[in-house]
């Protein structure tokens, strides 16, 4: 706990994730950061199949695209300055080629499709609630791709709006995966370009909407105050990076210290420090690579590696094994 701080008090999960569970993030940024944290510690983890999202009704397209997952065709791109792009998706997407383009978004998406049917947890991260439409149709924007302002209109969803379409959508999602647990959490990133009094009522209306998802179905859904601890525990600027918005790593390391403590139980906290002494010894880089003492620093790499997925054999670890097996037969 940090010292000299607000404390956050958070309320026992009833569930904690285990190696053996498959879990997606979605949402924004934030969902990305902890994501990447369950990866680095060889989690079955899939992150943003659509790239970063940030409000609930773009979120939600994306899953109901999953669910029923008809591809993309050229007609979804649009060309923008070189690239082609489409509005469902981030920019990590777009592609000098539609081709590739559309490779991209239905290679994810149908991975990702085929991933949610067997989740354990769909962890939904929102970062604003206000949502941008086309004007020439209507239509959701996931992403603007610095189109101008001009041909969009902002749209801020009501708490009501928010809760009737994620409803829905649960409905559905436990319709074709009924063991799958929700967990919630409002992006502690401000949209300082909405302006400091609109972003705070859009991370209230984000807030109002999953605490009343979250209590209507209890054992189901979990809300976790990834804002609540940005804002009260961490509120100095030391735990935000350069543009005094996003949070620092420092901050980000914190978040997932509780929320390791809040999703995971101690067996699973047992094999995470395992996997971080492999980790470590993976990331070493010698000075010398040809000398008998890495050859044995290695042989002890893989040992390790194998003796832990004895234990364990949901550990995503069998990639590493194999290059740790090529890197000693070039000896």
């Amino acid at each position: 706990m940090i010292s000299y701080c607000t404390p956050v008090k958070i309320a026992e999960s009833p569930f904690k994730i285990q190696y053996k569970d498959r879990v997606m993030f979605m949402g924004s940024c934030f969902a990305d950061h902890i994501g990447n944290k369950m990866s680095a510690y060889r989690f079955r983890v899939h992150i943003n199949p659509f790239g970063i999202l940030y409000n609930p009704l773009s979120v939600s397209s994306a899953c109901r695209r999953m669910l029923n997952p008809e591809p993309f065709i050229a007609d979804d791109l649009f060309l923008h300055e070189g690239l082609y792009h489409s509005f469902a998706h981030h920019g990590r997407f777009s592609d000098v080629s539609a081709e590739l383009c559309l490779n991209g978004i239905n290679e994810s998406l149908s991975h990702a499709a085929e991933q949610l049917r067997t989740l354990s947890y769909l962890a939904i991260t929102f970062g604003t609630a206000n949502v941008y439409r086309l004007k020439k149709n209507g239509s959701v924007v996931a992403n603007c791709h610095k189109l101008p302002a001009s041909g969009f209109v902002c749209d801020p969803l009501t708490v009501d709006s928010i809760i009737s379409e994620w409803s829905d959508l649960l409905h559905e999602l436990w319709r074709i995966n009924p063991s799958l647990k929700i967990i919630f959490t409002v992006s502690p990133i401000r949209h300082r370009k909405d302006g400091a009094h609109p972003n705070q009522i859009s991370k209230a209306t984000l807030l109002l909407a999953e605490q009343a998802l979250t209590e209507q179905y209890p054992g189901q859904v979990l809300y976790f105050p990834a804002y609540e601890i940005m804002m009260d525990e961490l509120r100095d600027y030391r735990f935000y990076a350069e543009d005094m918005i996003h949070p620092s790593s420092q901050a980000v390391d914190y978040i997932w210290e509780r929320f390791g403590d809040t999703c995971m139980d101690r067996e699973t906290y047992s094999f995470m420090k395992e996997v971080d002494l492999i980790n470590k010894n993976l990331n070493h880089k010698p000075f010398h690579p040809e000398k008998e003492y890495y050859k044995q620093f290695l042989m002890q790499t893989l040992l390790k590696i194998r003796q832990l997925r004895s234990k364990n054999p949901y550990i995503c670890l069998s990639k590493e094994e194999e290059e740790v097996e090529k890197q000693l037969k070039n000896f």
